[in-house]
């Protein structure tokens, strides 16, 4: 399990950046594999292990999980809203991602430090 969840989170990363990208040039599948890409990523890290147990990590933990589900929600976006909405939702999904991971492993590292100590 410990090789297959980077696995799926890789995958499911080109998958969704592949089908964004297509979408743009209105290729008609495009959303239904970003909608896969994205469940994979999602999955990934829903089930990722976390090695430290803390309040600050399962907040962030939470909030990289609403991330991914942000990222799933775009897809329906794609289908449903034939504008640019799902750019919006895309963004916001993005910007969690982004944020969760910078701060997680900072906090992790400084939980086990403290643990050390």
């Amino acid at each position: 399990m410990k090789t297959l969840i980077p696995a799926f989170f890789v995958v499911g990363a080109v998958m969704s950046l592949g089908s964004a990208v297509a979408y743009i040039t209105h290729w008609p599948l495009a959303p239904y594999f970003f909608m896969v890409g994205s469940l994979l990523v999602a999955v990934a890290q829903i089930f990722a292990p976390s090695e430290v147990d803390s309040v600050n990590v399962r907040r962030l933990r939470r909030q990289q999980v609403l991330g991914a589900l942000m990222l799933v929600l775009t897809g329906p976006l794609m289908i449903f809203l034939h504008g640019n909405e799902w750019i919006v939702s895309l963004t916001i999904a993005a910007v969690i991602e982004l944020f969760t991971s910078i701060r997680l492993p900072q906090e992790e590292e400084k939980e086990k430090q403290a643990r050390k100590g």
